[in-house]
C-alpha cells in the first residue's frame, strides 16, 4: 500500500510539501485546523495538485466534504479524496460552509477565487500548520526546498551502546547568514524525548550530536529512536549529509553509516540475506505524522515476486526492528531482499548481528522504478572508455578480506552484465574477472583475494582497489545504475564492516547523461571536494583514495590533504599524488605528525582537495586489532 506522495524525481529534484506538512512542528497544529473544520460541509480547492498528499499524511475522514474544486482543466473529473474533481468556477453553488485551500502561501490563489466562495462561507488554508519565518530561509516562497533541509537519524544510546552524528558547517560557505539546528528526538512510539535548538559554528567548523551527550543534557533514559534534524536558513543547497558512528562501551562496537536521505522511495535494494549465523535486521524509521498500516511494507527475495507483507503498524515517526528472517525465513546470503516500504520511511539502515557477537550498521539504497535499459551505454565504449565503474578498496589482504555483490537497483534490470576488475596502487590492472550476465535473482559475490595476482600489495604506502565495470561479453543490458555492496572481514578478529554505493562515469571532458557527475556546476565534475572526519583517540582514522578514470587523464593527482581543528581553522596540510587509476591508503597519524593531530583534537578533521580530477574516497575508524568501520565519504 504506497503513499500517494511525491517525494523525489529525477528530473524535477525533491518535493517539499510533503515535508512542509510532515514535519513533526505541523503535526502538532494540524488537529486544530481539522477541529475548525469538522462541523462541514467542506470544499476543498486544490489548485496546486497537493490535496492528496494532504490526505495521505492526516486522516481527513471526519469531514464533511461538499466537493473538490481544482484549476486545472486536465484535473477535471479526476477522483480525489473521493470526489470527482469540479472546476472552481462551479464552487459557489456547492453550498459549503467553510473552504479548504490546500496552500500555505494563499494570498494570490484566495485573490483569484474570491467572487466564487460560497455567501458566508469562511477561508481557511494551511498557514495554521506553517513553522514561524525564523525558520526560513526563504520566506516568501514557502515551498522552496531551501526551508526545509531535513534529515532523519537513527539515533540511540542504549545498552552501553551510542551514536554520533558529525558534519560541518557547509552552508555558511554558500553565504547562509546565522544558520541553526533544530532537533527533535523521538522514542519508538514517535513520542517526543526532547527537542532543541542549535547555533551552527562558522563556517567550515563541525557538527557533533553525540546521544551521550544528548542523554546527560535531558536526563533521559536509555533510548531507541529517531533523531529529526532540520537545518535553519541554509544557503547553496537543501540536502543535510552527515557521517554516522557507531561505538560501545564494549570495544568491539564499531560501525558506521551516513546520511539517510530525506526522500522517502517506494522500494530499496541492496539490503543482505543473512549467513546461517546472522541476524540482519531492517529498522524501518517512519518518516511521516500517520501510522505506517499492517500489510504496506514487505520484503521478498532480489527477483521472485512473492511478497511477504509485515503484519504490525508503525506508529507516526515510529521506529521497528524487523527481523528479515520474521518475513523470509529461508533467504540466505549471498541472496539479497528487497524492500518494498510504500514511501513511508527513508533510506533504512540494517543491523547485522553474528554468533561472535559483532555486529554492524549499513543501509540499503533506493531502487529506482523510472529506469530503462539503455543500448547507449553500450555504445559509447569507443568513446568513454570503462564509462561506468564502481570503485571500491580492496584493504590490505594479510589481514582483510574484500567482498564485492553486485545488487540490482531498478526495477527494470533484470540482468547485470558485469567483471570485476583489480589494480595496484600505480593504476595498473592486475587481475579480472567477469562475472557473466548475471540474472536478477543472482546470489554471486567475489572474494577478491581469489583474484590477487602475485604481487598485488603494498606499493608507495598505498593497496588496491576492485574496480565493478559493465562487461556484454555474454550479453545483456544496462542503464547506467551499476550498483553493489562491499563487505570487509577482519581474518583475526572476525569484526566485519560493508557499505555500498552506485557507478559513475569519473574524469573525462566528454559528457553522457549528466555524468561525470557535477555537484556544482554543469557537467563534467573533474575536482574533489571530500570530508573526513577525525576519530578520538583510541580510534585512528583510515581513509582509501581511489583515482577513478574511465579513460586516461592526468597523470597523478595534486591532491591536498588538509587538517582542520573544530573550528574550521587549518592546522596543517599534506600534498600526495595518486596516480590515475591507482589509490592511496592511509592513516591520519601517518600523514600529520602528532602534535598537530592534538591541536585538530575533538572535532577535527580533513578536507581532501584537488581541482585537477575527482577522487572517490572511503574513510572509517579502526581500534587496534580489535574492531574497524568503513564507509564511502561524502564532499559538500
Amino acid at each position: 500500500m504506497a503513499l500517494r506522495i511525491e517525494t523525489f524525481s529525477n528530473l524535477r529534484g525533491g518535493n517539499a510539501f510533503f515535508k512542509a506538512v510532515g514535519h513533526p512542528l505541523a503535526a502538532r497544529q494540524m488537529p486544530a485546523l481539522l477541529e475548525r473544520l469538522s462541523p462541514g460541509p467542506i470544499a476543498i480547492y486544490d489548485p496546486l495538485g497537493l490535496a492528496q498528499t494532504l490526505a495521505e499524511m492526516y486522516d481527513l475522514s471526519q469531514l464533511d466534504i461538499a466537493g473538490v474544486f481544482v484549476q486545472d482543466l486536465a484535473d477535471i473529473g479526476r477522483s480525489l479524496l473521493g470526489h470527482a474533481a469540479q472546476p472552481v468556477t462551479d464552487l459557489k453553488a456547492c453550498g459549503a460552509r467553510d473552504v479548504l485551500v490546500v496552500a500555505f502561501d494563499r494570498a494570490r490563489l484566495i485573490d483569484h477565487i474570491r467572487h466564487l466562495v460560497p455567501e458566508g462561507a469562511a477561508l481557511h488554508d494551511l498557514s495554521l500548520a506553517r513553522l514561524p519565518d525564523d525558520m526560513l530561509t526563504v520566506p516568501r516562497d514557502y515551498l522552496s526546498g531551501l526551508n526545509f533541509a531535513t534529515n532523519y537519524v537513527l539515533f540511540r544510546d542504549s545498552g552501553g551502546q551510542h551514536t554520533r552524528l558529525v558534519s560541518a558547517n557547509y552552508w555558511s560557505g554558500y553565504g547562509a547568514k546565522e544558520p541553526e539546528i533544530w532537533c527533535c528526538l523521538m522514542d519508538r512510539d514517535g513520542a517526543a524525548l526532547a527537542e532543541w535548538r542549535e547555533p551552527l559554528p562558522g563556517a567550515g567548523a563541525t557538527i557533533t550530536i553525540d546521544s551521550a551527550e544528548v542523554r546527560r543534557r535531558f536526563d533521559l533514559g536509555d533510548f531507541t529512536g529517531q533523531l529529526f534534524i532540520h537545518v535553519l536558513r541554509v544557503a547553496g543547497h537543501d540536502i543535510v549529509k552527515y557521517a554516522l558512528d557507531t561505538y560501545g562501551d564494549d570495544p568491539n562496537d564499531l560501525s558506521c553509516t551516513h546520511d539517510a536521505n530525506s526522500w522517502p522511495a517506494e522500494r530499496y535494494a541492496g539490503l543482505p540475506a543473512p549467513r546461517e549465523d546472522e541476524r540482519v535486521v531492517l529498522w524501518i524509521q517512519n518518516s511521516h505524522p500517520s501510522p505506517i498500516p499492517a500489510g504496506a511494507v514487505g520484503l521478498n527475495v532480489m527477483g521472485r515476486d512473492e511478497v511477504s507483507w509485515l503484519d504490525r503498524a508503525v506508529p507516526g515517526y515510529g521506529l521497528l526492528a524487523l527481523d528479515t528472517r520474521e518475513l523470509l525465513p529461508e533467504a540466505r546470503w549471498p541472496q539479497q531482499i528487497e524492500v518494498r516500504a510504500g514511501k513511508h520511511f527513508v533510506r533504512p539502515r540494517y543491523e547485522v548481528f553474528d554468533g561472535a557477537g559483532h555486529s554492524r550498521i549499513a543501509h540499503a539504497n533506493v531502487e529506482r522504478s523510472d529506469l530503462k535499459p539503455d543500448p547507449g551505454v553500450r555504445e559509447i565504449a569507443n568513446l568513454l572508455g570503462k564509462g561506468y565503474l564502481l570503485p571500491a578498496p580492496i584493504l590490505p589482504p594479510g589481514r582483510f578480506s574484500s567482498l564485492v555483490l553486485p545488487t540490482p537497483m531498478a526495477t527494470g534490470q533484470d540482468t547485470l552484465p558485469v567483471r570485476v576488475a583489480v589494480y595496484d596502487a600505480e593504476g595498473a590492472e592486475v587481475a579480472s574477472q567477469s562475472l557473466g550476465c548475471l540474472p536478477r535473482d543472482h546470489a554471486t559475490a567475489l572474494e577478491t583475494g581469489a583474484l590477487l595476482a602475485e604481487g598485488l600489495g603494498k606499493a608507495n604506502g598505498a593497496w588496491g582497489h576492485m574496480e565493478l565495470i559493465y562487461d556484454f561479453a555474454e550479453g545483456g543490458e544496462a542503464d547506467g545504475w551499476l550498483h553493489g555492496l562491499f563487505r570487509y572481514e577482519d581474518k583475526h578478529s572476525g569484526h566485519v564492516a560493508e557499505t555500498s554505493f552506485g557507478a559513475h562515469v569519473f574524469n573525462t571532458v566528454l559528457t553522457y547523461k549528466g555524468e561525470p557527475q557535477s555537484y556544482a556546476g554543469r557537467p563534467p565534475g573533474l575536482s574533489t571536494r571530500l570530508f573526513l572526519r577525525l576519530g578520538d583517540a583510541p580510534l585512528e582514522t583510515l581513509c582509501h583514495l581511489i583515482y577513478p578514470a574511465s579513460t586516461p587523464w592526468h597523470g597523478a593527482s595534486q591532491t591536498a590533504l588538509v587538517l582542520h581543528d573544530a573550528a574550521g581553522r587549518e592546522v596543517a596540510s599534506r600534498e600526495v599524488a595518486i596516480a590515475c587509476g591507482g589509490s592511496l591508503l592511509w592513516r591520519a597519524s601517518e600523514m600529520f605528525e602528532s602534535k598537530d593531530l592534538a591541536t585538530a583534537n575533538t572535532g577535527g578533521y580533513v578536507l581532501i582537495r584537488d581541482t585537477t580530477c575527482r577522487l572517490f574516497g572511503y574513510h572509517g575508524l579502526i581500534r587496534g586489532e580489535t574492531a574497524f568501520s568503513l564507509d564511502h565519504m561524502f564532499g559538500f
